[in-house]
């Protein structure tokens, strides 16, 4: 798979995020992180809540469970979850995002 993303994003350091088939990109600093994602597979990730989000999507589909809404995401859209507010996703082979944390 091709990386959606330019030579100085790839040269950031990655993340080590629990997902096979998931190449991630970390910009951070003491109060915020900046990834860039792109996967290559399917990915379920499970139901959990941490910091406000709000992500870019630049290239596939996610289906999210949001505060128990559901909601399709692709190339274009954006969304936000507050703090705190639980959400789940089904990721989709050749997605890429930017997500600030």
């Amino acid at each position: 798979m091709r990386s959606f993303f330019p030579e100085p994003i790839r040269k950031l350091p990655e993340a080590n995020l629990p997902f096979e088939g998931v190449k991630a990109y970390l910009s951070q600093s003491d109060d915020h992180q900046i990834i860039f994602m792109e996967f290559s597979r399917d990915v379920e990730v499970p139901q959990h809540a941490h910091a406000a989000q709000y992500a870019v999507v630049i290239e596939g589909r996610i289906d999210m469970i949001i505060g128990g809404q559901a909601h399709t995401y692709s190339k274009g859209d954006w969304y936000f979850i507050p703090e705190g507010v639980v959400h789940s996703a089904k990721i989709y082979a050749g997605y890429a995002d930017v997500t600030l944390f």
